[in-house]
């Protein structure tokens, strides 16, 4: 293929190709000579243009396919327009003369077309460059039109296209020739033909003025004509041409010529719309003909031209515009709603014609109100049909009140207006229904009285008017849940009023279970008691049924009816009633078949007809049981059901006879009953009706039998049972399309009913399938058959074999005897059954039987695959293949497959090879590859079919089951990938573009073949790189071909190919051709672009989006897209597109597109995301402007400008959204929050000011998050107070994130401020108006939540600033006291819950806040530096806030205490659900506790922690919680805290109050950590951990915890069990806190034992005394029954898992040493150092005994953290966790047990060991040096300081420990040095001799030698210095201590050094600062060992003249100085000392 890539052909490379590989190189030689041209400079196009044309025209004879062609003829046009055009005219002439050519035959006939398509492009593209030529070439192809067969003319209609494009308004000579040729082609018999000729009209009507002024009439005529027998394709080009051209007739501006003023007249409104009428209604008959008709009374308008009109009427609508629709609606509306009015009667003479005709009315208004209008217009909009039905209406009442009866009901209004009031009734609730909360104020409108009228147009006579109308109240309720329960009420109170109308009764009954069916799309949900009342309604209708014969058969039905809506309320609802119900369905039934004998001899027609009503109506009740409430469907609960079926299956089986006995009128109920019962057993399990299986299979084969079925309802009996990709194969019509609402009728044939809401009232309150839309229930004919084929599937596959044997044959039989149509319908049926048993019997995994049972199934399916039904071949393929699967043999298998390769090799008939061919692919599809050799077999068969160019048909279906085969053989069909390939690409290049079904089932192959080849194409090999030059070939050529659904073919195949080989697709190419087909017209192809684009932007959003951008810039021809995709980006266009498009399925795919698009793009393209979302949000102002501005006024005054720009926006440049919808904009809201998230993983200085406006400095592109604040609060801000409910919760949560996110970020411009409190007027202007009383509990409930998060987060620091928001939460808390009661009436009991909790939990959160500054303040109060800067600071005192908190929390506790209780009540296992109180909770009613449930797990673990606070602060002393009372002025939710629920109001004592109250806590703390489900949140777990940490602060718990020892270990245990499942440090380390709370309480419990026993056994003698802790007597502890042992197992946990080296079992033995000590993290060390303080405090827990037992493990952990952790730092600092070990040792070795007479000797030999151990950690050779010498002396000194002296004085160890000071006193390390003097200070200055003096003989004389080596050195800088004045205070002290006798020669030694230092005044001056500071530390110290040992003093210094000397100078000389400097210098001696104090008592 590199070799087609030149400019010109390659003739040498290109004949050694073969006739395939020839196409294929020409084709990618044309494609790429495409490219090269526009590339190509002008002079090197023309040097070789004149070889260039011969080429391509030599090409012509070569006779190209389509692809290939049109290509060709693009080059030919491309080279003219760049290169030189001098020979273009002998081109044209050339093109001419083959056009005329006399050769007829087949092979010339590709160079003809060929040559007409050439024509057509160098027109196109040269235009009037060509001048004159035009009238010659126009006039030769006209004429070769008269000659030419359907691809001749499709080829010729598409090139006048062209021609009329190029050449505009010149060519206006031949205008009324073409339209003469286009008009005859318009009716052609190909489609394809007709589509052409609507283009090419299209194109004329541009400039021929004619089409819509004087021939306007006969335009429409014509496309009427067109529309007749048209496929889906022409009624859309069709409509596209009328709809155009009447608008253009409406919006024409006259040209301004003299001669054509007179040809042109003006076209009103009222005529347009009269002439689509009129199409509408007499279809295209004409109007002279008509009349003939209309006397015969026979045509009815053909479907196909009345739904091509519906479509001509809203391409009319479209193209005029929204703000005309506006302006034009009134008219507009009458007129669509008189298309089914009584003066029309064709259109609605019969039922069938009424259905249809008011769909398509539905479908216009829908189309044109729902997609162009915004939605301030709807609004208006709804207004004008509330007017329309009003003024029905009072037509109504007048003739409704006539007094005369017979006019009355005689009288046509009724039947007249009708229909305009179901459609009026419909739009307006779908409007309504779009509309959601925003149409609220068009409710409150009372002028307008929208439901009033609503609801009194239930009492219409027709009973479809009645259904419309409830349907209406059920979009009212979805879209506005609020208006749910009152409209509710209303319609239960008129009907229970009016209950002796028939109308009233049907009519709201109708209207009451549609509300119910609302129910379950309003997640607020109704009152709980509506479900008792209705119950009641209903028994009551169906008891005074019989009362009054005139309402017998309506009340029956009403009640049924009532009973049926209200399951689907769920089991919540329905338990309550259950018992009744299945009383009811009991007494409905006759108990016995007896019963049901006399019945039948009983009665006549009328009460036969109720009695009917009756029963189908119980059916329906317990269906919707059934399939709504399975919880309660327990065994009793079936048993109850089951006695009723066998009666109700006896009384199926008499139908027939009650028929023949009472006559026609009970045929309807009849069938009616049938549906009903099949219904029910489809859903029930066939074991609960096994009596009575065969008597149900015989009346089902009787029922598909049945003679009197005429209508063969293929199209809906079908589909279901076909696989859904041969679906496409079929029809068009059965894929989805936007018009799929009209075009239904169209597939289901002409005698057949479209689906409607009057076949089956029961349906309204079911969800509806497809969304919004009324739900459409069959024909009860039509839905029994369909429920029939169902049940059949099930029955015959329990019954037994023989019977199933004999209801087959029957079948089959009766197939055979029937003939002519009935035999269609018969076998329709047949087959439909049989399938569905297959279907079932596989889905089941079942068996078919014996050999005898395959016959008649095989003999069936094998006629049905012959039939010429295309529909059912289809489903006889796939039962063919089911058949297969569910014998499962393998040489079943292959003789099936045999069959079909016999019939397809002897067969010529097209239908027997459609069907058998598709029988080859399914049973692939079920069974993988078959074999090898079969697989080559079918291969071969299918590659000849599909070559069979005769019939397209064939075609089609081969190559779609190639497609199946090559998707299942997988792997093994490498082999063929080639020659496939190759068969693809040639069809590919020579079928005919008029066959677009073959070129889709090619599609669907090569897709098939890519996926297969999958990751293969990335290779390199030539044989790789060839198969995937041709897939991209593929692709190429189906992306030129005209029709979508190929185009959407080939963009899921170049979307396979970018997933497997992305470098070789063309990005660019792609994103091209996805833009241009954004907004397709077809549903398919936009859903095939939105899917590749979902993938691409998950790789490579940023690509995709510039190509976008790209293309929108240079594209020439104007893309609909394009000003959108230039101005806002390719993100803004889908936003546009999001906001218009309706499927449910492209919806999703857009927003997916966006959410990849913003992860991967936002953080860099910042201003435009926001700006995007700002346009969408800020573009529906318009509502909210008023409230806008006044709060963003009070920025500064720039800002304020922007916020005027939301108000009035008149400034000329269109806003590039227009009134996006409601959800538009709540995505965009949601966008905002995910923005604000990608930002948290971006820069830091998204939430920095200071850095992002720096960083902005240096690079102006910079651009991050924190500069757009405002815009983020405005966006905010707009959103939270809109109309509709759903973009206000959005709204919220935005606000809440950015409140989160930025809390805590300084304003730079302003220190000690932060940025968000500029707008906090914002925030409580958005936040108010969430708390008036008419907003819906969830958005309340969100903004309190928002409440709490704003005064949580500190950003406001003035009180009175708080205040305004506190206000709020004050004011809701108000209204929830009144508890469950009083709260809004308006939703279900759980939506009170829900806002008392939401408003409880904020409060929470302030209260812990609250606390946590208080205690914060008085910590920092306790350090003196800082109090003084936070006074000056001039913010309130943190006291404020929890002043502001404690005038609620009396209330408070007592709501958070009932809250508390009840949430431990609901999560009780269920075994305990008989002992909860029957009336509910505080909060919760019994019945909604499911519900409310949820609530309770949002807020329950903030109101805890609250809790436990608020009970800690008490300290556990109120007296009684109702002490608060008297002084509350408001009234208080009783609480069950402290009434015992049994026993009346028993008064507690306090000890019992607290006890429950503590146990309350800790029994919900410890069920919710001991059973931590997946989903439970952080916060709900610290919030626990820290509840439990407050309530054992306070000593009264603590001595609960502390005497139950088995509590204590539970708690332990799930302690332990959250340390092992949560990995997060925060949670660990709080765990830590509440365990050293527990051995805290322990320890204080031991000593009160201990005291309390000293105390009582005072005079007894002390050896007597018991032992009390842990391990009593004999020490032992035992696992489970410890809680030192649970402690110690937890506490290993969390240091193993920091310090893998401590566990024994990794590093082999217990004396290993560690590799290489490691410093820890820091939320590590804060672990381990909590571990250790821990375990420094279980000794005293234990008696002693029991901490001899655990004395090793305590003191190997800590020695071990000591060993692993001892890293040396700088400045000979410790590290955090060696520091927490010497702690921890200290505490461990001053330990009373180490004294204590009956522990002491074990205890010393324990802590020597351990001595040993740090000894040991020294290596003996010193090569070890990584740990930190100064840790280890450090704990060798805490070892000798701190244990009783026989622990260290023993030789061995003693002298092992100075030697190591010796050995440190000998490093150079200065700070090691200074650290030894300190340790051997203390050391010298311990008391007892005994320990002190060996160190003291051993280690004096080096010291003094290094001070005398100092001293001669002289010290050189500050670490000498300090080393230096260590030294002398070790000497100092040593001073101190010395006996008398020594004394002297101490002072002696140390006199000579100290003055050595001294300096005169002349040196003093020249000194250093080192020398100076020594000098005036020598001399303080010399001054006072003077006075202290004066005597020795005085001898030295008359010993030494020499040093008396120089004392003397340099106290004379320094006199002044001295005075001065004593003071601070003294100072900073003592300062020095009391650090290096602070220092030791760190940790000894």
């Amino acid at each position: 293929m590199e070799l087609a890539h030149s400019l010109l052909l390659n003739e040498e490379a290109y004949s050694q190709l073969g006739e395939v590989q020839k196409a294929e190189f020409i084709f990618d030689w044309l494609r790429y000579l495409e490219k090269l041209l526009v590339a190509t400079s002008r002079s090197d196009v023309r040097e070789k243009q004149k070889t260039l044309v011969e080429q391509l025209l030599s090409l012509l004879n070569s006779s190209p396919g389509p692809p290939t062609r049109k290509l060709l003829a693009k080059n030919l046009a491309l080279l003219y327009s760049i290169g030189d055009t001098f020979s273009v005219y002998e081109t044209i002439d050339k093109c001419n003369d083959l056009i005329r050519s006399k050769d007829d035959s087949p092979s010339y006939l590709p160079t003809k077309l060929a040559a007409v398509v050439c024509l057509g492009s160098l027109y196109k593209k040269l235009g009037r460059i060509l001048g004159n030529t035009f009238t010659d070439t126009v006039g030769n192809i006209l004429k070769a039109m008269k000659s030419a067969e359907s691809q001749g003319r499709y080829e010729i209609m598409l090139s006048l296209q062209n021609i009329l494009n190029g050449l505009g308004a010149a060519a206006t000579p031949c205008h009324r020739d073409v339209y003469k040729a286009a008009r005859s082609c318009l009716t052609d018999r190909s489609m394809a033909v007709r589509c052409a000729a609507a283009k090419c009209l299209l194109e004329l009507q541009n400039e021929a003025v004619f089409m819509w002024s004087t021939d306007l009439d006969s335009v429409a005529t014509l496309c009427f004509k067109s529309f007749e027998g048209s496929n889906y394709d022409v009624r859309i080009s069709v409509s596209k041409l009328l709809g155009t051209v009447l608008a253009k007739a409406i919006i024409s501006k006259h040209p301004g010529t003299a001669a054509s003023r007179q040809s042109i007249r003006r076209v009103s409104l009222e005529e347009v719309l009269e002439l689509l009428g009129t199409g509408f209604l007499r279809g295209s008959s004409g109007f002279l003909r008509a009349s003939g008709d209309m006397l015969k009374g026979t045509s009815s308008v053909s479907r196909d031209v009345r739904v091509g009109v519906t479509q001509a009427y809203v391409v009319f609508i479209s193209t005029l515009g929204g703000a005309w629709l506006e302006k034009n609606f009134a008219a507009f509306l009458s007129h669509i709603l008189s298309l089914v009015s009584q003066s029309h009667p064709k259109a609605t003479q019969t039922q069938i014609d009424a259905v249809c005709s008011r769909r398509c009315v539905s479908f216009i208004l829908r189309a044109t109100v729902g997609g162009l209008l915004g939605e301030k217009a709807q609004i208006a909009a709804a207004k004008d049909i509330c007017q329309a039905i009003w003024k029905l209406k009072k037509v109504m009442d007048a003739v409704m009140s006539d007094g005369n009866l017979e006019t009355r009901l005689g009288s046509a209004d009724v039947a007249a207006s009708q229909h305009m009031l179901v459609c009026a009734l419909q739009e307006l609730g779908n409007l309504i229904h779009s509309l959601g909360t925003t149409a609220a104020p068009l409710l409150q409108d009372s002028s307008a009285g929208i439901l009033d009228n609503v609801i009194s147009v239930t009492l219409h006579p027709s009973i479809s008017v009645r259904l419309a109308a409830a349907w209406c109240l059920h979009c009212i309720a979805v879209a506005l849940p609020s208006y749910l329960t009152p409209l509710l009420d209303r319609c239960l109170e008129r009907l229970t009023v009016l209950k002796s109308s028939p109308e009233a009764v049907t009519g709201f009954s109708f209207a009451v279970a549609a509300l119910l069916g609302a129910v379950k799309h309003c997640p607020l949900g109704i009152p709980h008691g509506k479900g008792k009342i209705i119950m009641a309604l209903a028994e009551d209708l169906l008891c005074s049924a019989a009362q009054n014969s005139r309402l017998s058969a309506q009340r029956t039905q009403a009640g049924w009816l009532l009973i049926a809506a209200l399951m689907t309320l769920g089991p919540a609802f329905v338990s309550h009633h259950l018992a009744r119900v299945l009383l009811l369905w009991k007494c409905v039934f006759p108990v016995s078949p007896k019963d049901l004998e006399t019945e039948k001899s009983r009665g006549d027609s009328f009460t036969w007809q109720v009695t009917l009503e009756g029963r189908a109506g119980a059916l329906c009740a317990i269906k919707s049981f059934v399939a709504h409430c399975g919880d309660l469907l327990t065994e009793e609960v079936i048993q109850h059901l089951l006695p009723p079926l066998p009666c109700t299956v006896d009384l199926l089986t008499q139908l027939s006879s009650i028929l023949k006995t009472y006559g026609s009128p009970l045929k309807t109920p009849s069938v009616v009953y049938r549906q009903r019962l099949y219904e029910l057993l489809i859903l029930l399990s066939p074991e609960t009706y096994e009596g009575n299986l065969s008597v149900i299979l015989r009346e089902l084969a009787a029922d598909l039998t049945a003679p009197d079925i005429q209508v063969a309802a293929s199209a809906f009996l079908l589909p279901p049972l076909c696989h859904q990709d041969d679906l496409l194969i079929l029809s068009p019509l059965l894929q989805e399309t936007d018009h799929r609402f009209i075009e239904e009728q169209l597939l289901l044939g002409s005698g057949i009913a479209c689906g409607s809401l009057e076949y089956d009232p029961y349906s309204i309150y079911e969800k509806d399938v497809e969304g919004d839309s009324v739900p459409k229930p069959l024909p009860p004919m039509l839905s029994v058959t369909s429920s029939a084929v169902k049940l059949f599937g099930v029955v015959c596959a329990h019954v037994g074999e023989a019977q199933r044997l004999l209801v087959l044959e029957q079948l089959l039989d009766s197939v055979k005897h029937t003939k002519g149509a009935r035999q269609q319908v018969v076998q329709l049926h047949v087959v439909s059954s049989v399938s569905s048993f297959l279907k079932y019997v596989a889905g089941s995994k079942g068996h078919l039987g014996p050999e005898e049972v395959r016959r008649p199934v095989l003999a069936l399916v094998m006629g049905a695959l012959e039939s010429p039904s295309p529909l059912l071949r289809c489903a006889a393929a796939e039962a063919w293949a089911r058949l297969a699967q569910v014998v499962d043999d393998g040489a079943f298998t292959a003789a099936l497959a045999q069959v079909s390769f016999d019939k397809l090799k002897s067969a010529r008939d097209a239908v027997t090879r459609t069907g058998h061919s598709l029988a080859l692919g399914s049973l692939h599809r079920y069974l993988g590859g078959i074999s090898s050799q079969h697989l080559n077999s079918c291969v071969g068969i299918l590659y000849t079919l599909s070559q069979d160019s005769t019939s397209p048909d064939v075609q089609t279906w081969a190559l779609h089951s190639l497609s199946l085969i090559i998707d299942s053989a997988g792997p093994l069909y490498y082999t063929h990938a080639e020659p496939t390939l190759s068969l693809i690409m040639m069809l590919l290049l020579n079928v005919p573009s008029t066959h677009a079904e073959v070129h889709q089932s090619l599609g669907r192959c090569l897709n098939a073949l890519i996926t297969t080849l999958g990751p293969e194409l990335q290779g390199n090999s030539t044989s790789v790189s060839t198969l995937r030059s041709s897939c991209l070939l593929g692709c190429a050529v189906m992306q030129d071909n005209p029709d979508c659904l190929v185009q959407a073919q080939a963009i899921s195949c170049l979307q396979q190919l970018h997933m497997f080989a992305p470098r070789h697709v063309n990005l660019s190419s792609l994103v091209s051709c996805l833009c241009v087909n954004l907004c397709s017209p077809y549903l398919l192809l936009r859903r095939a672009v939105l899917a590749c684009l979902c993938q691409l932007v998950q790789r490579e959003a940023a690509e995709v989006s510039e190509h976008a951008v790209m293309l929108a810039k240079n594209s020439r021809e104007e893309l609909t897209l394009d000003a959108n995709i230039r101005e806002v980006g390719l993100e803004g266009a889908l936003l546009t597109l999001l906001d218009k498009e309706t499927d449910q399925k492209l919806c999703h795919d857009i927003k997916e597109t966006l959410n990849h698009m913003l992860t991967s793009m936002a953080v860099d393209k910042l201003s435009f995301w926001l700006k995007l979302c700002k346009d969408v949000l800020a573009a529906s102002a318009d509502f909210a402007s008023v409230t806008c501005v006044d709060t963003m006024q009070e920025e500064e005054g720039d800002k304020g400008d922007d916020a005027s720009v939301l108000t009035s926006r008149n400034d000329g440049r269109p806003h590039p959204f227009t009134n996006p919808r409601w959800a538009t904009r709540v995505f965009a809201a949601e966008c905002v929050c995910r923005i604000i998230n990608q930002c948290e993983n971006g820069h830091s200085a998204h939430f920095d000011v200071a850095l992002a406006q720096e960083m902005k400095k240096k690079d102006s592109r910079n651009d991050f998050l924190v500069l757009h604040l405002a815009d983020l609060i405005r966006m905010a801000f707009m959103a939270a107070t809109d109309h509709s409910d759903q973009l206000r919760l959005s709204g919220l949560e935005t606000l809440l994130v950015v409140i989160r996110r930025f809390a805590a970020i300084p304003e730079p411009e302003f220190p000690g401020h932060v940025i968000l409190e500029q707008y906090q007027a914002n925030v409580g202007a958005a936040l108010r108006p969430a708390f008036t009383s008419e907003t819906p509990p969830d958005v309340t409930a969100k903004a309190c939540q928002v409440c709490s998060a704003w005064i949580a987060s500190g950003v406001v620091s003035d009180l009175n600033d708080i205040r305004r928001v506190h206000q709020l939460l004050v004011a809701s808390l108000t209204k929830i006291q009144v508890g469950k009661e009083a709260l809004s009436h308006l939703y279900n009991e759980s939506a009170s819950t829900m806002e008392i909790l939401a408003v409880l939990k904020a409060w929470a959160e302030v209260y812990i806040i609250a606390v946590e500054r208080h205690k914060n303040h008085r910590q920092s109060l306790k350090t003196p530096a800082c109090s003084e800067e936070s006074v000056g600071n001039g913010s309130i005192s943190p006291d404020g806030l929890l002043d502001l908190v404690h005038a609620d929390l009396g209330t408070l506790s007592r709501l958070w205490l009932a809250a508390l209780q009840d949430f431990a009540l609901l999560t009780l296992p269920l075994e305990f659900a008989s002992q909860l109180p029957v009336e509910g909770g505080a909060f919760y009613t019994a019945e909604t506790s499911e519900n409310a449930k949820l609530h309770y797990y949002n807020s329950w673990a903030l109101i805890l922690h609250a809790t436990a606070l608020w009970l800690t602060s008490t300290g556990f002393v109120v007296a009684d919680p109702d002490e608060g009372a008297p002084n509350l002025s408001r009234p208080v939710t009783p609480t069950s805290m402290c009434q015992g629920s049994s026993s009346g109001p028993t008064v507690k004592s306090p000890e019992d109050v607290y006890t429950e109250r503590f146990h309350l806590i800790l029994g919900i703390s410890v069920k919710f950590l001991c059973s931590l489900r997946s989903d439970a949140t952080m916060e709900s777990i610290t919030a626990c951990l820290h509840a439990l940490q407050a309530l054992l602060d306070v000593p009264w718990p603590r001595s609960k915890i502390g005497s139950d020892q088995d509590l204590g270990i539970e708690l332990l245990n799930v302690l332990h069990r959250v340390i092992l499942t949560r990995e997060s440090p925060s949670i660990q380390l709080a765990s830590l806190q509440v365990v050293r709370q527990i051995i805290c309480a322990a320890q204080e419990h031991v000593k009160e034992k201990r005291r309390s026993a000293e105390v009582d056994d005072g005079a007894a003698e002390k050896e007597t005394l018991p032992e009390f802790g842990e391990g009593k007597d004999t020490g032992g502890l035992v696992p489970g029954k410890s809680l030192v042992f649970a402690t110690l197992e937890l506490c290993v946990c969390i240091l193993v898992r920091q310090l893998p080296g401590l566990n024994p079992k990794l590093t082999g033995s217990p004396g290993v040493k560690a590799a290489k000590p490691q410093m820890l993290s820091e939320d590590g060390s804060r672990l381990v150092s909590a571990a250790l303080v821990i375990l420094s405090e279980l000794p005293a827990v234990c008696s002693p005994e029991g901490s001899i037992s655990i004395l090793p493990t305590i003191l190997y952990l800590t020695i071990g953290v000591l060993r692993e952790t001892a890293v040396k730092l700088p400045g000979g600092q410790l590290s955090s966790t060696v520091a927490a070990s010497l702690q921890a040792l200290k505490g461990i070795l001053s330990s009373p047990m180490a004294r204590a007479e009956k522990s002491h000797t074990a205890w010393t030999d324990l802590l020597r060991s351990a001595l040993t151990t740090i000894l040991d950690c020294w290596d003996p050779d010193g090569t070890h040096q990584e740990l930190d010498e100064v840790s280890l002396l450090t704990a060798i000194t805490v070892f000798i300081l701190s244990t009783s002296p026989e622990v260290t004085t023993i030789p061995c160890l003693q002298k092992r420990c100075i030697e190591k000071f010796k050995a440190t006193l000998e490093i150079k390390d200065p700070m090691v040095q200074i650290k030894t003097y300190q340790l051997l200070l203390s050391i010298f200055q311990y008391p007892n001799p005994a320990v002190s003096y060996p160190y003291i003989y051993s280690l004096v004389s080096s010291i003094v030698e290094k001070l005398q080596e100092i001293n001669r050195r002289k010290p050189e800088d500050t670490a000498e210095l300090q080393i230096f004045q260590e030294g002398i205070k070790v000497l100092e002290a040593l001073v101190a201590v010395a006996e008398e006798q020594h004394r002297s020669q101490l002072v002696a030694c140390l006199l000579p050094i100290l003055i050595s230092f001294v300096l005169d005044e002349h040196a003093l001056g020249s000194a250093t600062s080192i020398m100076r500071n020594l000098h005036d530390f020598a001399l303080q110290n010399l001054m006072q060992i003077g006075p202290q040992y004066s005597s020795v003093f005085k001898s030295v210094m008359a010993s030494s003249p020499a040093l008396k000397a120089r004392l003397e100078a340099a106290i004379k000389g320094n006199q002044e100085t001295v005075k001065v400097k004593t003071p601070t210098s003294k100072h900073t001696k003592n300062s020095g000392k009391s650090s290096s104090i602070q220092l030791k008592t760190n940790f000894l």
